[in-house]
């Protein structure tokens, strides 16, 4: 690409006949070589302004990653923090049953124990009516014989 100062520089060679005018051929270039110069720095600018955004585009790129990173490494996270509450939750549970389990089982245990405890308490409320029943026999008939006498 001609920069600016290639086509201020630009020389021609003369022609003695039919040549162009030479007055009007450097006038031209010189008009042409500051519409160029402004159209080259423009275009400077613009690559560099080009150049400016892809660096700041790359950087919300960046930006964007770390983000979807982030976002992916927070579900992840909760993830695993739902998953083992989850579990936490199972064992407790887990745990619980087993423990009513044996709470159930004590206490059907302790039933049958009291069950057989008063069984024996009315065998043995049985057993001692029976003797006072006896007794109040033999003494209402020792009463008798005592009255007859």
């Amino acid at each position: 690409m001609y920069t600016p100062l290639d086509i201020e520089n630009k020389k021609f060679a003369k022609q003695m006949v039919n040549g162009y005018n030479v007055e009007e051929v450097d006038d031209f270039l010189d008009e042409l070589t500051i519409d160029y110069e402004k159209i080259y720095k423009q275009s400077g600018e613009a690559t560099k302004k080009i150049a400016d955004m892809e660096e700041e585009l790359q950087k919300y790129k960046n930006i964007e990653n770390t983000l979807q990173n982030t976002l992916v490494m927070a579900q992840t996270t909760a993830d695993e923090i739902k998953e083992l509450a989850k579990q936490q939750a199972e064992q407790i549970i887990k745990e619980a049953q087993g423990t009513a389990k044996q709470e159930v089982v004590e206490i059907e245990q302790s039933i049958v124990m009291k069950k057989k405890e008063l069984e024996d308490l009315e065998k043995q409320f049985d057993v001692y009516k029976a003797k006072m029943e006896s007794l109040l026999i033999s003494q209402l008939e020792l009463l008798k014989e005592v009255n007859k006498d």
